[in-house]
């Protein structure tokens, strides 16, 4: 265990900071632009963080609804205090029809006292819809909600289900704080349009898992809900180094790690882990009380394109679909792969034929540096490139689709003895083509994504840890016909925080402030969402909207 993440340690279990789980922040260091222990505090600012905050918020835009008449169905409602799922049923909507233009889910859900951060999923017939981390409560309490647009779920909501919801949890004489939610989906009258005909989930047997899906299948996506957590090294995956290396969490060949997709043991779909960070993390539970890191409260699967092994599936057997982390060291967990299935099927014909025309996964390339020294450096490169092409003779005609997928991830960590300061500057690129090749028309979709963590978590000879950090989640998307523009969108949601305390003393003596700021942007043909919150100890100072 590092001097660092020992001191913070020390200082959760005795003195009841929100934060056990955490692990100091690597990152090369850069200068903040607003100095958090520094800056002068705003009219209406208390000059370091009192007993409580604001409620927990994020810029992300809503769910867009719309003007029709709906109807509300609750999903689950309990109070979490130990690993007991919430278990309950599901009836669809009396009064809005089977098919929905539109199907919400949202999270209510309040915490008092003292708790650390906990991830929850809910389930409906065994498909994952939600995946999500808690908030870390101030002693009076706090309230927080979510929302996820669930339309895509359609078909699992159209017949009776089972219900499960698990937010783990640990309630004690010293961690206090009971998680009291409540989930709902609400569904809007109408139709809409491309919803999969099947949501299904794998099988477990003694073959492992697999997947049997309707022999006319003209569409496959698998999403993987691939979160590393438990409070292990692989929480904090991207600051792993190798064993060589004199750092605390130290795991194989260092911090590459890649979500990879099998189907009867050959490479079928590869992507980048979106890097969370849960508002427990990285040592300082100031930098998440209000605004927490992208993705945080909503965690997004991952999608991949299975169409291309179509064919495949369409003969009617069960075939082994794997997920694994590339990079984990053998034998060690820590990561979590739920995964659904979604089909899209013929009208028209009852089996479709067809076959795989191209397989080529390219050489994973995972290359991580140790340099010693006054300061240790760790730098790292790994990528990988995998194709897949393959084609299905619909009623609409022979129909080829191309998956290509580009992973690449560059990151320099940099520490020093004790680990007193430890700084992280990483990127991520996973850039994604599928191109649909039908009788009279091409259609391309191009995603290229790009993920960035920067900060620096130093503790100085007074005992203040201070930690300065930026996060970044950006995606562009364009779409073509025949080589004309008929959709893009823009996204970027960025992250900024810089917050200081005392670490091993009692909470009313930390003398802890901090700034955080969060600006989502996005854009397309239908308009421009832009928001920026910010805070100052605590206190909401900025809630703007520009578009």
């Amino acid at each position: 265990m590092s001097m660092l993440t020992g001191a913070v340690l020390l200082a959760s279990t005795v003195l009841g900071s929100g934060t056990v789980r955490a692990a100091p922040l690597t990152s090369s260091p850069s200068p903040p632009t607003a100095s958090a222990s520094a800056s002068s505090p705003s009219p209406g600012v208390p000059a370091e963080f009192g007993g409580d905050w604001h409620d927990p918020l994020t810029a992300a835009p809503p769910v867009t609804k719309p003007h029709t008449r709906s109807c509300r169905v609750t999903l689950a409602e309990a109070q979490f205090r130990d690993f007991t799922p919430y278990r309950g049923s599901y009836v669809p909507p009396d009064g809005c029809g089977d098919h929905w233009s539109k199907v919400v889910l949202r999270l209510d859900g309040k915490v008092r006292g003292r708790q650390f951060d906990r991830l929850g999923h809910v389930q409906v017939g065994g498909v994952e819809i939600f995946r999500t981390s808690t908030p870390e409560p101030s002693p009076d309490g706090i309230e927080w909600s979510v929302e996820k647009d669930v339309t895509r779920y359609s078909a699992t909501f159209r017949s009776a289900q089972d219900v499960e919801m698990l937010i783990g949890n640990v309630v004690d004489d010293t961690y206090t704080g009971v998680i009291d939610v409540k989930v709902t989906l609400t569904f809007y009258a109408g139709e809409a349009a491309g919803v999969p005909d099947r949501v299904l989930t794998l099988d477990r047997g003694p073959q492992g898992t697999t997947l049997t899906t309707p022999r006319n299948s003209e569409r496959v996506v698998a999403e993987v809900y691939a979160t590393g957590s438990g409070g292990g090294c692989e929480e904090y995956w991207y600051l792993t180094v190798p064993s060589a290396a004199p750092y605390s969490c130290r795991a194989g060949d260092g911090p590459y790690r890649e979500v990879q997709v099998e189907v009867d043991g050959r490479p079928a779909g590869i992507a980048a882990p979106f890097p969370t960070v849960w508002t427990g993390g990285l040592g300082n539970p100031f930098l998440w009380y209000v605004v927490p890191g992208p993705r945080a409260f909503d965690i997004k699967p991952i999608e991949y394109d299975l169409t291309p092994f179509a064919g495949l599936f369409n003969d009617g057997r069960a075939h082994r679909v794997e997920v694994s982390v590339v990079g984990v060291p053998e034998g060690q967990s820590g990561w979590s792969t739920p995964v659904d299935v979604l089909v899209w099927q013929d009208p028209g014909k009852a089996v479709v034929g067809g076959g795989l025309l191209a397989h080529d996964a390219g050489e994973l390339t995972d290359s991580a540096t140790y340099t010693p020294g006054a300061e240790h450096r760790v730098d790292t490169t790994g990528g990988h490139r995998l194709t897949v092409a393959g084609y299905l003779d619909t009623s609409h005609g022979r129909v080829r689709t191309t998956v290509t997928r580009t992973l690449a991830n560059t990151s320099a960590h940099r520490w020093t003895d004790g680990e007193s300061v430890d700084g992280l500057d990483a990127s991520w690129t996973d850039d994604e083509s599928v191109t649909v090749d039908g009788r009279r028309t091409s259609l391309t979709t191009r995603i290229s994504r790009t993920y960035t963590m920067n900060g620096t978590t130093t503790l100085g000879a007074d005992d203040r840890l201070r930690t300065v950090l930026t996060l970044g989640d950006r995606a562009d998307a364009v779409t073509r016909r025949d080589g004309r523009l008929v959709s893009w969108s823009r996204l970027d949601d960025t992250y900024a925080g810089d917050a200081t305390f005392i670490v091993g003393v009692p909470r009313d003596q930390r003398h802890a402030v901090g700034t955080t700021s969060e600006r989502y942007r996005s854009y397309g043909p239908d308009g421009c969402y832009d928001r920026r919150l910010a805070t100052a100890q605590g206190v909401l100072t900025e809630n703007r909207r520009r578009c």
